[in-house]
């Protein structure tokens, strides 16, 4: 976090960490409900694959091919996916690509979560989506971009990491202005006519 000193000049807010800071920034990025329509996980999952082989015993299915998956507003495009279903239902599902893509409405008349990564990790009983290699995620003109993005969908909670290669790679958040700016519209500051 960054506050105004008197001259003008930023300073950094030392009363939080670092990861504090990423973290809480990361999370006012996307709203609450951000990879899901309330009612996604109940419609069916259908997927066109150039191939399918499905595994009983190992419990896992893998789509190859020019892959397509659509379960209500969630739309993934990969060249492989795997599913995962310990019980009848899918428990994990594992997207590959260079790179996998996946897209989603947050809500009725909210703008569609988009993202992209080489792997793209969605995890039922947690609740969690993890983009890693080259993981990007954006909403509305905000994004966050770096190796590993995981989404804790419940907690609300986005955390983003690069890895400190010799190549300077970091995470990258880019926040719109109008991210920002929502309390000013309601904030009770002195006004133009005072």
């Amino acid at each position: 976090m960054f506050k105004p000193s008197p001259n003008g000049r930023s300073r950094r807010c030392s009363s939080w960490s670092r990861p504090m800071r990423v973290a809480a920034l990361l999370a006012s990025l996307l709203p609450a409900t951000v990879l899901a329509l309330p009612d996604d996980r109940d419609q069916p999952i259908n997927i066109t694959a150039d191939t399918a082989i499905r595994d009983e015993k190992q419990g896992f299915t893998v789509y190859s091919g020019n892959v397509h998956m659509i379960q209500g507003s969630l739309d993934i495009v990969a060249d492989t996916l795997t599913i995962y279903h310990e019980k009848e239902q899918a428990d994990k599902i594992v997207a590959e690509g260079k790179p996998a893509k996946m897209q989603q409405r947050p809500a009725v008349g909210e703008p569609l979560v988009k993202a992209r990564a080489n792997i793209i990790e969605y995890y039922k009983i947690e609740d969690k989506v993890h983009l890693k290699i080259n993981a990007f995620i954006t909403q509305d003109g905000s994004s966050v971009t770096g190796d590993s993005i995981d989404y804790f969908i419940t907690e609300q909670l986005v955390k983003a990491d690069s890895q400190q290669a010799p190549d300077g790679k970091r995470v990258q958040v880019v926040i719109e202005p109008k991210v920002l700016r929502p309390e000013e519209d309601t904030a009770d500051g002195p006004s133009a006519s005072d």
